[in-house]
């Protein structure tokens, strides 16, 4: 037997490693997907992102599209995959992006969303006091960057949008970002919704950057003009579909009158981490005294919701058990939309149906007849907009470079109110 000296085996341990880390993501939407850095094949593998696994890109969406049952794991690695060749695009026209920053970069769009909670933004209406995603995240990542010791410093500055190099953050976070890329192509893959197709592999071989800003070519006027319309067909399609609406918000509604019973201290089946959020009134401050916060957040997912639901949906309490059992067996509130708030007379006199059938108190009513808004904004020409580069180097914003007339038109909000109430009402 061949005696194995001691830098010998560091070198196999070593290489083991490495080949270990070179691993290939098979991606449904763009196929094999390799991941570039050990950090990142770490960060992969960390238990705050394998968590990502367990929570549905698009919530209830599949309750419209049954084919909807992707995760927030699949859109981040599909947005890393973007990343790596939109910096290579950009590298190629003479740009400099050191290879620190584009590691750093490619963490920066691998965790964008971390801090989702189960169901995307239920919680945040509900379960927490006014704790965004956005906080979560970067907890998240400060968290993690003390377990790596100091080796996400640069992606948090770049996330935060205070690294010198601005077009970098653009390329996380903008109006053309590889997150809207990814989630509009990966989103209509998974819902069969056509209209929604983009082209990012155009896209991203138009893009450059000019004055330490994100640009694209003239000759991508077209994809970007088809990347406005179809985020605007997505919204009203996909994102603000009306039965979608109907289901989220009976999940908030259901959410807050649970959080309701356990303000009352009534006792709810609650997974641990569930009943923690659930029976204590806690704050983003609250996030960052109590450090032990996001690791029982981190235990949060898709899973702890719908268990709970199950369960409550034979409740003793008739507000929660009916919401619930609406949800499980899918029988959601009818939605009407319009342009016009809705009148208070018309809202009232299903108030007192509603009341009347269920025999509900005036407050428990609101939890079956209530109207919201709702707004699509395609394109924001009131933030940094997306903008078009010409053969003399001058850029001008696509809502003036456009020859689509109806550009102009997308820029600006359409808002519209909505009205849920059981569908056993005659409105």
């Amino acid at each position: 037997m061949k005696y194995i000296n001691s830098k010998q085996k560091r070198n196999i341990l070593s290489m083991a490693v490495i080949l270990n880390k070179r691993k290939i993501f098979n991606d449904p939407v763009y196929g094999f997907v390799p991941i570039e850095y050990d950090v990142i094949f770490n960060l992969i593998e960390h238990p705050y992102f394998q968590r990502l696994r367990r929570i549905k890109q698009l919530g209830l969406t599949n309750l419209v599209y049954p084919g909807a049952l992707h995760t927030r794991f699949h859109h981040a690695m599909g947005a890393m995959h973007l990343m790596r060749e939109a910096i290579e695009e950009i590298r190629s026209k003479g740009h400099v992006i050191t290879e620190d920053e584009a590691k750093a970069v490619t963490i920066a769009i691998l965790l964008h969303d971390i801090g989702h909670g189960p169901f995307s933004h239920a919680l945040e209406h509900s379960i927490v006091n006014n704790v965004t995603h956005e906080d979560i995240s970067e907890l998240f990542m400060s968290k993690l960057n003390d377990e790596f010791n100091g080796e996400l410093s640069l992606a948090i500055q770049i996330f935060k949008n205070k690294y010198p190099k601005k077009f970098l953050h653009q390329l996380v976070s903008s109006q053309l970002d590889m997150d809207r890329l990814d989630y509009l192509k990966r989103d209509s893959f998974f819902t069969g919704v056509s209209e929604g197709v983009v082209s990012s592999d155009r896209i991203i071989k138009m893009l450059n950057v000019v004055n330490d800003h994100l640009a694209v070519e003239a000759k991508g006027i077209y994809s970007i003009e088809k990347f406005i319309i179809a985020r605007r067909l997505m919204y009203w399609q996909v994102y603000l579909h009306k039965t979608v609406l109907s289901a989220e918000n009976l999940l908030v509604n259901i959410l807050k009158r649970a959080k309701e019973l356990a303000v009352k201290k009534v006792d709810l089946f609650c997974t641990p981490a569930l009943k923690t959020f659930l029976y204590n009134q806690y704050s983003a401050k609250d996030f960052k005294s109590k450090p032990e916060l996001l690791n029982i957040f981190a235990d949060l997912d898709d899973n702890d919701i719908m268990a709970s639901i199950k369960v409550w949906a034979k409740n003793s309490d008739k507000v929660l058990s009916m919401l619930c059992s609406n949800l499980v067996n899918r029988k959601l509130f009818k939605v009407e939309m319009q342009s016009a708030p809705f009148k208070a007379s018309k809202i009232n006199k299903i108030k007192t149906e509603i009341k009347k059938r269920f025999n509900l108190t005036d407050k428990e009513v609101n939890y079956f007849v209530f109207a919201g808004t709702v707004a699509n904004d395609a394109y924001r020409s009131d933030k940094i907009g997306i903008d078009i580069l010409f053969r003399d180097g001058s850029t001008v914003d696509i809502t003036k470079a456009s020859d689509q007339l109806n550009i102009d038109v997308l820029a600006k909000t359409v808002k519209k109110y909505y009205l849920c109430f059981p569908k056993s009402i005659v409105s």
